[in-house]
Formats: C-alpha cells, sequence, structure tokens
C-alpha cells in the first residue's frame, strides 16, 4: 500500500469501500476496537486491505499495518472474522521499541460483505449511523464474532438481527451517545446467559466547510480542509469563477450574492464558515447572514481593525454584535502559527477550524495533561 493510499481521508476510504462492494471485491475491513494506553488511532479507525496487499487507510502509524495485512489473507480464507490483540508496550517485545505505540491494541479484521454497505450509505448520504458489532463468541446465547445490528438515530436498532433483544436494550443508550460523538468503544454487556463483548461504531459524516471568496488564497484553504475530511463547498461573490475547475478539490462550487446565504444550505452545527472575499461589504453581508443561522464558526479574513470598522457598521444600524454573537465570530481568522506564505497561511485557518470542530482550545501537546484523544464517555447498566 503506497503512502498516498495510506493517509487517505475517511471519506476517501470510505469510498474506497463502496466501490469494493460495488465491484465485488475479496477485501478484508480491519477496524481497531479497543485501546488501552498510547495508540496512534482510536477505536473506528479503518483500513481496507485486498489479497493482494494493496489497501486503503491506517490504523497505526505503520507498527502493525504488515502484520494485519499478513492476517487478512488468513481471514480472506477462512471466510471468517476475527479478532487480534496486539500489546506493544513490554519492553522485551520488538513491536514496543521506539515505534511509536505504546499501547494495547484490538483489531476486528472481517471479510468485507453487505452488511457494511449500510454504514458507507448512510456516511455517503451525510446520515450518521451507530453499528454494534458482537467481538466475542458466545456459543451459550448462539452470538459470533462479526454478528451485527445497524442503529440510526431516528430509528434505533434496525429490526433484521439475531441479537436479543435484551442485548440490544443494554446497547441503547451508550449505541445513542456514541452514534451523536462519532466514537467507538468496545461495551462488556452481562445477560441472564453470559457476558456479551460488542464493538459499538458511532459513525457520523464528515464536517462540512463553506468558503466565500474565489482569490488564489481559497486554494490552499480548500486543498488542506480536503485533506483533513472536511466536505468543502466555495461560495464565489460579484462575479467570480464559480465553476469546479476553478477549485477541483472542493466537493461544490457555486455562485451566489451574500443576501442569498440563509438559502444556499441547511444550515448546522456542523458546517463551519471562512469569509475571505477581500471586498469588505461582501463581507461585512455575509456575516450578518451567516450571525442568522446556528453555525458556530465564522472565521473572517482581515486584521481586527477591519472587523471594528464592521462592528461600527452594524451598531449604526441599530444592529449591535452581542456578546453571544462574538463568541461564535473567528478574526483574525487562524492560530497564531507565525507565518505568512499562503500554505502558512492556509494551515493556520485550517488548524483552528480542526480545534473548533473537536471542541479543544489549541496549545502544545507537550504542554497538555492527560491523554492526547478524547476518551468516549458510555454506560451500560
Amino acid at each position: 500500500m503506497s503512502t498516498s493510499d495510506w493517509s487517505l481521508p475517511e471519506t476517501a476510504v470510505f469510498d474506497r469501500i463502496r466501490t469494493a462492494l460495488d465491484d465485488e471485491t475479496a477485501a478484508v475491513l480491519a477496524t481497531v476496537i479497543a485501546v488501552d494506553g498510547s495508540a496512534y488511532r482510536r477505536p473506528g479507525a479503518k483500513m481496507l486491505i485486498r489479497p493482494d496487499g494493496g489497501g486503503a487507510g491506517s490504523i497505526t502509524a505503520g507498527c502493525l499495518e504488515d502484520e494485519v495485512r499478513a492476517l487478512a489473507a488468513d481471514v480472506l480464507a477462512d471466510d471468517s472474522p476475527r479478532v487480534e490483540t496486539w500489546d506493544l508496550t513490554g519492553d522485551d517485545d520488538v513491536w514496543g521499541l521506539g515505534i511509536g505505540c505504546n499501547g494495547v491494541i484490538t483489531v476486528l479484521l472481517e471479510p468485507l460483505d453487505e452488511s457494511h454497505r449500510p454504514i458507507v450509505d448512510a456516511r455517503g448520504a451525510g446520515d450518521a449511523i451507530g453499528v454494534a458489532t458482537v467481538v466475542s463468541d458466545e456459543p451459550e446465547i448462539d452470538l459470533a464474532v462479526g454478528d451485527r445490528v445497524h442503529y440510526t438515530p431516528a430509528d434505533g436498532f434496525a429490526d433484521d438481527t439475531d441479537l436479543p433483544a435484551v442485548l440490544l436494550d443494554e446497547l441503547e443508550e451508550p449505541t445513542r451517545t456514541l452514534v451523536a460523538t462519532g466514537k467507538g468503544e468496545t461495551l462488556t454487556v452481562e445477560t441472564d446467559a453470559g457476558r456479551v463483548e460488542v464493538f459499538v461504531d458511532g459513525v457520523r459524516p464528515p464536517p462540512e466547510l463553506v468558503v466565500f471568496g474565489s482569490g488564489h488564497d481559497v486554494d490552499p484553504v480548500v486543498e488542506l480542509a480536503n485533506r483533513v475530511d472536511f466536505r468543502v463547498t466555495v461560495v464565489s461573490f460579484r462575479g467570480g469563477r464559480a465553476d469546479d475547475d476553478r477549485f477541483p478539490q472542493a466537493d461544490g462550487v457555486v455562485s451566489a450574492s451574500p443576501r442569498e446565504i440563509p438559502d444556499l444550505r441547511e444550515w448546522n452545527a456542523d458546517t463551519y464558515a471562512v469569509v475571505m472575499s477581500h471586498n469588505f461589504l461582501d463581507d461585512r453581508l455575509a456575516l450578518e447572514r451567516l450571525l442568522a443561522t446556528p453555525i458556530e464558526y465564522i472565521g473572517i479574513m482581515g486584521p481586527q481593525k477591519r472587523f471594528e470598522e464592521m462592528r461600527e457598521e452594524f451598531a449604526a444600524e441599530n444592529r449591535p454584535i452581542t456578546d453571544a454573537e462574538l463568541e461564535r465570530i473567528y478574526t483574525p481568522i487562524g492560530l497564531s502559527l507565525g507565518g505568512d506564505a499562503p500554505y502558512q497561511i492556509a494551515l493556520s485557518i485550517v488548524a483552528e477550524v480542526v480545534a473548533v470542530t473537536n471542541d479543544r482550545t489549541p496549545q502544545h501537546l507537550g504542554r497538555r495533561g492527560g491523554p492526547i484523544h478524547d476518551r468516549a464517555e458510555t454506560k451500560t447498566d
């Protein structure tokens, strides 16, 4: 597998999974289902593996990929899922010697089949979905590794499942939480018939970034945002070029006036806006319209003085910007990284949006207390 395939955004990995399903290509899907200690990826990370050793996605920084590819051949030959655990913490274990991982990592390897279709369909449609997969053989209650049921926020668990109702009842609340947060966790459920381990994977569509502007500085923002798995739409103002060839890495390009912003799409808290038209009037009108939406991040290119002039115009029109609205406005846009080249500026912008998306206050990881990755907070009765 090439480096570019290893580092694909999650959306591209799901696209590869869909293609393999459509083409009926033999493949194995490896999913991290549990991590104890430090690891490069968290539960839910996926890697598609073809019989020739190629594929897409990553589950570690390279610590286990060769091992997993070797096991994938056995999974395909047996046509049966399996769970494997690697302990990378021991000093006497070659896998624990300074290769970037220092935890216990458990991975589910499964032959890719149509039971994965609802996941890729939901993500492609922009819908959230949960997947509860049995990861321990439980012959006493007629359950085996790979048995699964899908969950949607609107309808709950699907009816087409052999998982017992008592198990689904215990999984209902944690599955709802994991779907809402887009996280995954292996849960242990105690039933009268015995203990069952189930990996619940909350799969959410990627967040959306809408960039207002059509200048040359938009291109690197679109490119970097695409690479970190945002769906990106470019909105061009005042006759700016608005075709797919102008921004080939955007998911959509439209032409509109700032006054039309409320009608462009359904705005929600999973949408983020970057305003960088460099036209004062357009930016001010765009800000006014965006403040009327529920989005929580409105980034505006330009110095603080420029924004203060906007605030003065708002006040002169008897429409002062409130303190609550100021909390949603990020200007000057971007993190203070010190660079002024186009890609350095774009990096500071996209990094800020990623931080806000993950509800983080940017800081050096070396000065952060606790784990790098947030842990899911769920419970079963």
